[in-house]
């Protein structure tokens, strides 16, 4: 195919990214879902989406590596998809934080807000550091330990 001929289906070069990203948005926000609903508890179902959310970053490096220098610079070719995804994904959290919250596994009295960016935060650094290694180590190993921490916190501290 000449180069051209990429052009009777893209404006441009970031057309070609933005419908990549669509796609991938549609294609792995499935396979978030798909996890959660395995679980039949709060646990599981954070868990299944923390692991499920690793797996993918680790499964395609490049994407990865695309998908957080986008999200991470002030001008975004992507703002309107990186607004998407994030409202998709904290969406899914705050159902498994309610979910949570009605199975006496949560606390009630948490900004429902923050605890969303807690957890979209610290899942995004795990894989930032990740990246930065240069995947040197098992990204998807650090699920269970994201979990251990969003549920059982850092201290043991009682008023």
């Amino acid at each position: 195919m000449a180069d051209g001929t990429i052009y009777l289906y893209f404006q441009n070069k970031n057309d070609i990214l933005v419908q990549f990203f669509s796609y991938k948005t549609r294609q792995v926000f499935s396979s978030f879902r798909k996890e959660v609903d395995k679980a039949d508890n709060t646990v599981g179902k954070l868990r299944n989406l923390i692991r499920r959310h690793l797996e993918e970053f680790q499964s395609d490096m490049n994407m990865a590596i695309v998908y957080q220098a986008e999200t991470h610079q002030s001008i975004r070719l992507f703002e309107e998809q990186i607004k998407e995804m994030s409202k998709m994904y904290l969406d899914i959290i705050l159902e498994i934080v309610e979910q949570g919250q009605e199975e006496g596994v949560i606390r009630k009295d948490l900004y429902l807000g923050l605890v969303k960016r807690f957890i979209l935060g610290a899942v995004d650094e795990v894989i930032n550091t990740w990246l930065h290694s240069g995947g040197k180590y098992d990204l998807v190993s650090m699920a269970d330990p994201l979990v251990d921490l969003f549920m059982r916190g850092i201290g043991t501290y009682k008023e």
